[in-house]
């Protein structure tokens, strides 16, 4: 049988039909890829939750990041030290004789010339260039301080105590976990009254790392039992519970747990490619006035370390991080530090 002629026209029209066929489906594959892809971001949203230290939909009454809790910072400083909180004798006695005295400890990093920063590609502007400084010997404190302590200094000073204690009280099972909800400026009130200083940044960077360049405390590769990070936890950890994470020098908790304070202004390194304006804060409050007649400085200062909230590359040595002085928060800590020929042997 003779199969029958197709005029141009119905040539024409099956060429359209074919052509609109053919856009139909890949429009229902691409909408169909986009469901799915939808799908599995939302399955990844419900995990990255129920791995969060609380449940999301309780987020209001828990202490969270830095800029929310601002401005309860600030009214929880104006009161100053009037709360009821622990008598000297109070605060000694939350831990044995043994415990102060190895939370006491001090290490001694060697005077040197080592390589700051790093030139990896990968990492934010502001943690480049790899740079060489040179630094004193100095003493840091192995542990960073422990609620414990902090109710030593609490109790001396009629300080007051930190936003998260209950009724001026340490939490239960807390004494041994650093102390959090610390500003820059009480951190440097508690050096100052322990006889000591905030650590220099280079001298962090360089009791953290040593002088081999390494990313993190251990090495160059992340090891997830050597740290608290990541919301693994999911809170912080005593001060003493990660010795396998600890620096060349025996440094404990230079990579999670909190951020760390330094002495530092957020100042760029030389010859970084950074834009200025990561360097400039923008003010919250320029008429806010600590408990005392201490003006604020709106100016950034150092964080280092990350912390049990950070993702484990703000976890690096080299890692620079930057918060307003007046900022506090449940991730926020610091440790001490002080010169050489300050310290008696």
């Amino acid at each position: 049988m003779k199969r029958p002629q197709i005029s141009e026209a119905g040539r024409r029209k099956r060429k359209r039909l074919l052509v609109s066929t053919l856009i139909t489906c890949i429009t229902l594959a691409m909408v169909g890829g986009s469901l799915h892809v939808m799908k599995l971001g939302s399955m990844r949203m419900e995990e990255m939750q129920a791995k969060a230290s609380y449940d999301t939909s309780e987020m209001q009454q828990h202490i969270r990041a830095a800029g929310e809790e601002i401005y309860k910072q600030k009214a929880h400083e104006k009161r100053g030290g009037n709360t009821v909180t622990y008598t000297a004798g109070e605060a000694q006695a939350l831990l044995s004789d043994e415990q102060w005295k190895d939370l006491a400890w001090m290490i001694t990093i060697p005077g040197t010339v080592f390589t700051m920063g790093s030139d990896d590609p990968r990492t934010n502007e502001e943690n480049r260039p790899a740079h060489k400084v040179r630094v004193a010997t100095f003493k840091i404190d192995k542990y960073l301080v422990t609620e414990a302590e902090y109710a030593r200094f609490v109790a001396a000073k009629h300080y007051r105590p930190p936003l998260n204690w209950q009724d001026g009280h340490i939490p239960a099972g807390m004494k041994l976990h650093p102390v959090t909800m610390i500003s820059w400026y009480n951190a440097r009130d508690y050096c100052a009254w322990a006889g000591k200083r905030l650590p220099r940044e280079a001298e962090w960077e360089l009791a953290a790392r040593g002088t081999d360049g390494r990313r993190w405390p251990w090495g160059n590769h992340m090891v997830a039992t050597n740290l608290n990070t990541y919301y693994k936890v999911g809170h912080t950890t005593p001060v003493n519970q990660y010795p396998q994470g600890a620096s060349p020098y025996g440094v404990f908790d230079m990579a999670g747990n909190v951020q760390q304070w330094v002495a530092d202004r957020f100042i760029p390194y030389p010859g970084t490619k950074a834009s200025s304006e990561i360097f400039q804060p923008r003010a919250l409050d320029p008429n806010y006035q600590r408990g005392s007649d201490e003006k604020e400085e709106l100016i950034y200062r150092v964080m280092r370390g990350g912390s049990w909230k950070s993702d484990p590359l703000s976890t690096s040595s080299y890692h620079r991080n930057y918060a307003l002085p007046n900022f506090a928060s449940d991730f926020f800590g610091f440790r001490c530090a002080m010169d050489v020929d300050q310290h008696k042997e």
